[in-house]
């Protein structure tokens, strides 16, 4: 079924949020959220990342867009589909991001260590910027 303009809005924010978030680092999925001036909708991010495309004829698909850079708020990697936690588990581990299991085999990483929690997209930090020179 085809995406609203709204749904399809909202997809789109939510990959180029992840974009921006630097190799080694972690942030949630609750931050894009709050990122985006939506803190009420850290689930529709997971959804949004659930579904990214996986093939590269998209604009943003899994090559493109650091999926494996969010995670939950516990700092603790969510487990969508058997194998999917530690297949993020290995990619976060290839940029340098050390990934602990505990006696019960769930993932998880150090936020205070790893995380990246910005009060703003660095893409929006540079539009105000911007704007502070042509106005200044």
């Amino acid at each position: 079924m085809p995406r609203t303009d709204e749904a399809e809005h909202w997809f789109n924010a939510v990959y180029s949020a992840v974009q921006e978030i630097p190799p080694g680092k972690v942030t949630s999925y609750g931050h894009i959220a709050l990122l985006l001036g939506y803190p009420q909708r850290p689930r529709q991010v997971g959804i949004c990342l659930k579904h990214l495309p996986s093939s590269p004829e998209e604009y943003y698909h899994s090559g493109n867009v650091p999926w494996q850079r969010v995670i939950n708020s516990k700092g603790m990697i969510s487990h969508r589909e058997p194998g999917s936690a530690e297949r993020q588990a290995q990619a976060l581990r290839e940029e340098g991001v050390a990934v602990e299991t505990d006696a019960m085999g769930e993932f998880y990483v150090d936020l205070a260590r790893f995380g990246w929690f910005p009060s703003a997209l660095p893409s929006e930090e540079d539009e105000s910027e911007l704007e502070d020179v042509v106005d200044g």
